[in-house]
């Protein structure tokens, strides 16, 4: 009797690799990292820098003296993480938090589960909820975007009074005071508003997922499962009472849903393989960000939706496991 063995995948090789494929998931990021520096100045810069710079170098030492491994900050993912912290956090988050999210993301949300491969949950995501829970305050004080930065450069502006320059984000007006009556989509899809670093301009954040489509970094699936569902079901709302509850446009348009539905919620390592899977995990993940927005604790629930569905993950491929086909030959 012979004995039929099927190896891990993949089992069919292309010209991507993971160092190519982190390359341009970053290069993506690009408009929306340069949208957060125009309109957040010096704050953003100083953000991105610590996230980046503490990512790479907490992956590094945990691989040297702790599992001892291949070093692998070269391929571009610790970057990633780091850009993606910086994104979900606000302009004017102190430093020391910066790196501790840093740590978490990397220690525990990575690392801890063998590096880059294993992991099952984005490890971005687990640094911002992290900071969240522990810094709640600092975490939702959250620095104007100013109209125009040649003020900062030109005039001498001090960057510490422009962060104390702080207002709610459309979220947050809409979980403190009610539906707002004039939407400023304008705003929302250029940038010109409070948030997170990644999540102020819609625009910036489609021209990065339309880069990655045509580079079949990622595929429809799951960004347009995510967003059509979240759309779908804050439409239902709406048209039942428009009064209490946003348009699709609005929720599309604001917080994270953006970045999490096309930068995060892709992530090919925590998403499931199959695109049936995709497309279930990614209805899951706009549902749930709908539901926690709207009877949550929290203006936004991208992120603790990605983060349910990461853990449902290994149902989701388990319940849509591709057929297998052949037969084992018997000898003789």
């Amino acid at each position: 009797m012979s004995i039929l063995k099927v190896s891990g995948s993949p089992h069919i090789h292309g010209d991507q690799s993971v160092s190519k494929i982190m390359l341009g998931v970053n290069i993506a990021l690009l408009p929306a990292v340069l949208v957060s520096l125009y309109f957040f100045g010096l704050g953003a810069l100083k953000v991105l820098v610590i996230a980046i710079a503490s990512c790479v170098l907490f992956e590094y030492l945990i691989q040297k003296y702790l599992i001892k491994g291949e070093n692998t900050t070269g391929d571009f993912s610790a970057l990633l993480t780091g850009v993606l912290l910086a994104l979900n956090v606000p302009s004017g988050l102190p430093w020391y938090m910066v790196i501790i999210g840093a740590l978490v993301a990397i220690g525990m949300g990575k690392m801890s589960f063998g590096g880059i491969g294993k992991n099952i949950f984005n490890p971005a995501l687990v640094g911002r909820v992290f900071l969240l829970i522990s810094f709640p305050v600092q975490m939702t004080t959250w620095p104007k975007a100013m109209v125009s930065r040649s003020s900062l450069f030109f005039n001498g502006i001090d960057q510490s009074l422009l962060d104390s320059v702080t207002g709610p984000t459309p979220l947050g007006q809409l979980a403190e005071h009610g539906v707002i009556a004039q939407p400023d989509y304008i705003s929302y899809l250029m940038g010109s508003m409070g948030g997170s670093l990644g999540e102020i301009s819609a625009i910036a954040l489609l021209i990065g997922g339309l880069f990655m489509l045509f580079r079949k970094i990622i595929t429809w699936e799951i960004p347009l499962a995510f967003l059509g569902s979240a759309a779908l079901l804050s439409g239902i709302f709406w048209l039942i009472d428009p009064s209490s509850y946003a348009d699709p446009l609005f929720h599309l348009l604001t917080g994270g849903m953006l970045l999490g539905a096309i930068f995060m919620a892709t992530d090919m390592v925590t998403s499931p393989m199959s695109r049936a899977g995709q497309i279930v995990f990614g209805i899951g993940g706009g549902v749930l960000t709908i539901l926690i927005r709207i009877w949550g604790a929290y203006p936004e629930g991208v992120s603790f939706a990605i983060l349910i569905m990461n853990a449902f993950v290994p149902l989701i491929d388990k319940a849509f496991k591709p057929k297998l086909f052949g037969e084992v030959v018997k000898n003789g």
